[in-house]
């Protein structure tokens, strides 16, 4: 490898897409990477995306991609219906990997995908990029030294809002056997901010409820079944000792987004969304030593990319970190060992809703 890592991305396209929207800028903007290669849909789509990211190589088959020279670093930014065997390809090929959220349909694989990496002696990353909101950090931060004193609880709410007519291509988000429906993907970017915030449950109960029974394809007209959850309720013990709870609440005109509260022996410590989009809202945090009214606190801007849009900003401080990963051999977070124990949480999650059973974790 050079001095810049060669990328080559999976599910690029000229103007729209996640890849368009927050891994090629990021990308793009960051010194220690070179957009070598893209893999489309098609030949003229993979064309027009290299043209305008400046990649040399086009490919229509992401197999082709994983295997030219030119490459050094996959990213793989194809949901997770469309990626069979993506992954495993990846890192078969020899090459540093960097796969969006969900890695899996559960645990069991995702813990196969981290064995088969660490195996391969390649660097390996996951789109979990909320836990490096600088706010978040900040929390983290102050939680550890004791900024609360003892933790005693520990809550998240989230509430996004939803439409109940929807594009065909969103159709899976309501099929609980794909993988990529609110449990996986809202509940999963939430719980894993959380639970590096404030640390990991060891024990969970949980109650899963699916309101909006039917939604509406927009293109036909068709009303379509929903069997995945849009209420999920959790509710357990920290690894600290500290109970928590979290609840995420789907449907309505309207959400608030993220609140996430830290209620110690000596204060509290509140961080909130300012909108209820899932992975780019900014957030505000706010302290309390229960003397007088809860103040705004500062947050250092620790981004490699400080005028990016947040998404971009968080997606880019993976990328950062993958890039010292991969030139020093070190480990970094989000991986797919971070993947592997989020996906375990929600398994615990989904086992406890359908059993009706506490869940221990550790």
């Amino acid at each position: 490898m050079g001095d810049t890592v060669k990328v080559g991305v999976v599910g690029a396209h000229a103007t729209r897409g996640w890849a368009r929207a927050v891994h090629l800028p990021a990308l793009s903007a960051l010194p220690d990477y070179e957009i070598t290669a893209v893999a489309g849909t098609g030949e003229a789509s993979a064309r027009a995306a290299a043209q305008v990211w400046g990649a040399a190589h086009a490919f229509d088959d992401p197999h082709a991609l994983m295997a030219h020279p030119d490459v050094d670093l996959v990213v793989i930014a194809v949901q997770l219906t469309g990626r069979d065997g993506l992954v495993d390809a990846a890192v078969a090929a020899g090459k540093h990997v960097y796969c969006e959220w969900p890695l899996a349909l559960g645990a069991a694989p995702a813990e196969v995908f981290r064995a088969r990496a660490e195996a391969a002696g390649v660097r390996h990353a996951v789109g979990l990029q909320s836990r490096h909101h600088p706010a978040v950090r900040q929390l983290r931060r102050l939680v550890a030294d004791g900024r609360v004193g003892e933790v005693l609880s520990a809550t998240l709410t989230y509430s996004l809002s939803a439409p109940e007519v929807w594009s065909r291509r969103y159709a899976a988000l309501f099929d609980a056997t794909k993988g990529v429906n609110h449990l996986a993907v809202v509940a999963g970017h939430s719980l894993d901010m959380f639970r590096s915030a404030v640390g990991d449950f060891t024990e969970l109960s949980a109650t899963l409820a699916t309101r909006i029974t039917a939604v509406t394809v927009e293109e036909t007209g068709e009303r379509i079944e929903v069997t995945s959850p849009d209420q999920i309720v959790v509710g357990g013990l920290l690894e600290s000792g500290a109970a928590a709870s979290a609840h995420f609440m789907t449907g309505g005109p309207a959400g608030d987004g993220f609140r996430i509260e830290v209620h110690g022996r000596a204060g509290r410590l509140v961080l909130s969304a300012s909108d209820d989009s899932l992975v780019g809202p900014e957030f505000t945090l706010y302290g309390s030593d229960g003397t007088g009214a809860p103040v705004r606190l500062p947050v250092p801007d620790r981004h490699v990319l400080p005028d990016a849009p947040p998404t971009v900003a968080n997606v880019a401080e993976v990328y950062a970190d993958l890039a010292r990963a991969i030139r020093t051999g070190g480990r970094l977070t989000p991986d797919f060992a971070t993947a592997t124990a989020t996906h375990r949480l929600l398994d615990a999650v989904r086992e406890a809703a359908t059993t009706g059973t506490r869940q221990r974790l550790k």
